[in-house]
């Protein structure tokens, strides 16, 4: 590979802001730089122009970087794929996923990217789809910018395998808060069980636990006494739940294991992030 690709940049990419962090290599590296500028949504226009005509602009002096983007939940819709033991091939487990997501969200997941993570024919894994218009111009815009993609996460996922060494492996449940939405996960045994992304409404706090009540009671056929909670709200800080609620907050911000420096590290503006919500 030519030294010109060692430098990486690594995207925070939201309705809302875009968060770069680029990091150098070399003979003589130099410490990491951050960008992270707002985005204003225009009510006629795709909640993605925004951020991708402030990610063209920032990029424009980044020739010869290798690009890692992080896609906010607004931009990805999630599943959870069952147990298959007969699939035996990628592209029977691709076909899967794409017959499972027109399940659950019909005729729109035929205009999305699906990719499938933590796969295991045993215990299932997840599915995760983004707009395949918006992958088109993330893969043109660097290409123009004379950057190399070489990959795009979603936030969800992403931030769980980051963690994943905290949870305990029996039972738990993710919640990972942005601006304007929050996505919870059930986990059990090390398996995804359920998943909810939803926008934020009105109250975080009320709707987030009226969330978990219901996604405990409906979709895990049992709810414990205590539930413990691991919860990642960087844009919320002082996000908390009653101590009487009947589950236990574990925050990741209190773990010995730091955030990626592109993730979010700051509230945005309500009124704002309320502009820039995506639909769904």
């Amino acid at each position: 590979m030519s030294l010109l690709w060692h430098d990486r940049l690594q995207v925070f990419f939201a309705p809302a802001r875009v968060i770069l962090v680029r990091s150098y290599k070399g003979v003589k590296p130099k410490p990491a730089t951050q960008l992270s500028v707002e985005c204003e949504h225009k009510p006629d226009q795709a909640a993605w122009e925004s951020p991708l005509a402030q990610l063209e602009e920032i990029i424009a002096n980044a020739q010869g970087t290798e690009v890692v983007i992080t896609l906010s939940n607004h931009f990805m819709r999630y599943a959870v794929l069952a147990s298959q033991k007969n699939i035996a091939s990628a592209a029977e487990l691709h076909a899967y996923a794409e017959f499972h997501m027109r399940e659950v969200f019909g005729e729109r997941a035929a205009e999305w990217m699906i990719s499938v993570s933590a796969w295991d024919p045993c215990s299932g894994g997840v599915c995760a789809a983004m707009p395949r218009s918006l992958f088109e111009r993330l893969e043109e815009l660097t290409a123009r910018g004379k950057t190399r993609l070489k990959y795009i996460e979603p936030y969800l996922t992403a931030t769980f395998d980051h963690w994943r060494k905290h949870f305990d492996a029996r039972r738990g449940w993710f919640v990972l808060v942005e601006t304007g939405r929050f996505c919870l996960a059930l986990l059990e045994d090390g398996a995804w069980q359920r998943i909810s992304n939803q926008r934020i409404v009105h109250n975080l706090e009320d709707e987030l636990l009226v969330t978990l009540d219901q996604e405990a009671i409906l979709f895990s056929g049992r709810k414990e006494a205590i539930e413990t909670v691991y919860l990642f709200a960087p844009e919320h800080p002082q996000l908390i739940l009653p101590e009487d609620c009947g589950w236990r907050v574990t925050s990741l911000h209190t773990v010995n294991t730091l955030p990626p420096p592109h993730y979010p590290a700051g509230a945005i503006v309500p009124d704002k992030a309320n502009e820039c919500a995506a639909s769904g």
